[in-house]
């Protein structure tokens, strides 16, 4: 039997169900990019939310401007737009089915209906997961590009945007003439100061065809910063069969560690959900708690992944079972990052980094290392690039981080160390595997990438370092290079 409210009560009864009547519910929240991380992360929030009785006037109206969400709609819709979470701890599986969303917006070009729905003024937030990469930011600059063409199409077009940051604009351009107070914009990315990198690309695409828009939305429209954490792998073949076992018939289940963390700035002008008694942690210190997840967490995967590739190691926690590539994420850690991220309010750095390093370990979430090393391009400038900066201006070793860059140059060489092919795995595939080549003879080819490493490439003891780690990677080895890094001999 499909998953839906018809089929709730044949479910077995180890999955657990919404724990409150869905008919009840009502919209207060549109939100755009209903993948994985959002279905395990969010959504659970205020399934339990609903569940003590509280906030049931904030449920989810989904929502989406690609292809993608259109066929994440259509595989919805026959289930009552519900979906099941199926929680990975060791030696245990826990199945659950969330219906926090009463609706998905149907998905057309122009987002007509997504305007539409965001102009409602029962609704009051509208929250964004839609991958780091996709904020429209300068990789030179880091900051908003006001001339990609997506952006100036939708400039041209203002009233039939293709962009979410478009349709955003023109809800809010609707509801001031309508004289409906704005709705809140919530950021769920994995983005550092992701509230303020959203805030600039809504009003930075709106003062191109409409200043005074740009500048109302800029005075009355909140944009908190948040951070978000749940380690959510693809949902595939064994995924989709862990389902099955579990008596699900669910065309979109999600698994994912026990584990989950959501800390934000409390800026809710037209009011929100009442998260804090789910466990959602309010402050104004998100900075503090985000720069400790994307430099221990986000840059631990990165420093686990690509010399696991390397080495053609496919899942994560075999990663971790290798002496050697867990001897080197805890050293680069201990050594490198940890002492350069700011105290976190109530949080002990090292008693995290375990933490870290046992989420990693899991054998059941079986996250891939393929899925840590999408991207580089994009992620490496958030994730390391940052720590190598931090600890090049401190006048501090960054071995361990340098190292680990050249480990990516070598990965997008193309092949791993056994001679198998890596499959395209960045949008900037073609490019980076001829840098690759070029930097195997020149190591400053790959350096000269001003997009991911800015003016690091000009600083000539990070030239330097950078030349003789890939350099010895590709004479030694990515083993022999962490075991002379681990015993100080590199």
């Amino acid at each position: 039997m499909t998953l839906s409210n018809a089929t709730l009560d044949a479910l077995p009864a180890t999955v657990a169900r919404p724990r409150y009547d869905r008919a009840a519910l009502t919209p207060g929240i549109v939100h755009v990019g209903c993948g994985n991380f959002h279905r395990a992360h969010m959504a659970v929030y205020l399934d339990d939310l609903f569940a003590m009785g509280e906030g049931q006037d904030w449920a989810i109206l989904g929502a989406g401007v690609r292809e993608g969400d259109a066929r994440m709609r259509a595989m919805l819709e026959p289930q009552d737009w519900m979906s099941s979470v199926i929680e990975l701890a060791p030696g245990a599986h826990a199945a659950r089915v969330i219906g926090a969303m009463t609706g998905f917006v149907p998905v057309e070009a122009g987002n007509g209906p997504l305007i539409a729905a965001m102009t409602d003024p029962a609704i009051r937030i509208v929250s964004l997961t839609v991958t780091e990469g996709g904020y429209y930011i300068d990789p030179e600059t880091g900051t908003f590009s006001p001339d990609h063409p997506d952006i100036l199409k939708d400039a041209d077009h203002p009233e039939a945007p293709d962009t979410v940051f478009g349709a955003i604009a023109a809800a809010l351009k609707a509801r001031r003439a309508a004289g409906v107070p704005a709705f809140t914009v919530m950021c769920c990315d994995n983005v550092p100061h992701n509230g303020r990198v959203t805030r600039d690309a809504v009003v930075g695409l709106t003062r191109l065809h409409d200043p005074a828009l740009a500048d109302w939305i800029a005075a009355e429209v909140a944009f908190p910063n948040s951070m978000v954490d749940r380690i959510t792998p693809a949902t595939g073949p064994r995924e989709r069969a862990m389902a099955t076992e579990l008596g699900l018939d669910d065309a979109v289940p999600v698994t994912c560690e026990p584990f989950r963390q959501w800390v934000m700035e409390d800026r809710f002008p037209a009011g929100r959900p009442p998260l804090e008694k789910v466990g959602v942690t309010f402050t104004p210190h998100v900075d503090r708690f985000e720069t400790m997840k994307i430099r221990i967490l986000n840059g631990g995967h990165a420093i686990i992944a690509y010399p696991s590739g390397l080495m053609d190691i496919q899942l994560v926690h075999e990663a971790m079972a290798d002496p050697l590539i867990r001897a080197f994420l805890d050293k680069v850690e201990t050594d490198e990052i940890l002492p350069i991220v700011p105290p976190v309010p109530d949080t002990d750095l090292m008693a995290y980094k375990a933490l870290i390093l046992d989420r990693f370990s899991n054998p059941e979430v079986a996250d891939t290392v393929r899925r840590l090393c999408l991207d580089g391009s994009n992620r490496q400038p958030k994730f390391i690039i940052p720590s190598i900066r931090d600890r090049v201006a401190a006048g501090q070793d960054a071995t361990g981080l340098i190292l680990l860059s050249a480990l990516w140059c070598r990965y997008c060489f193309g092949t791993t160390e056994s001679g198998a092919e890596i499959a395209p795995n960045d949008p900037n595939w073609d490019m980076l595997t001829a840098r690759a080549a070029r930097a195997k003879a020149d190591p400053g080819e790959w350096l000269a990438m001003r997009e991911v490493y800015g003016d690091l490439a000009d600083d000539p003891v990070v030239a330097a370092r950078f030349a003789q780690m890939l350099g010895a990677v590709w004479r030694e080895g990515t083993a022999a290079v962490l075991r002379a890094y681990l015993d100080g001999s590199l």
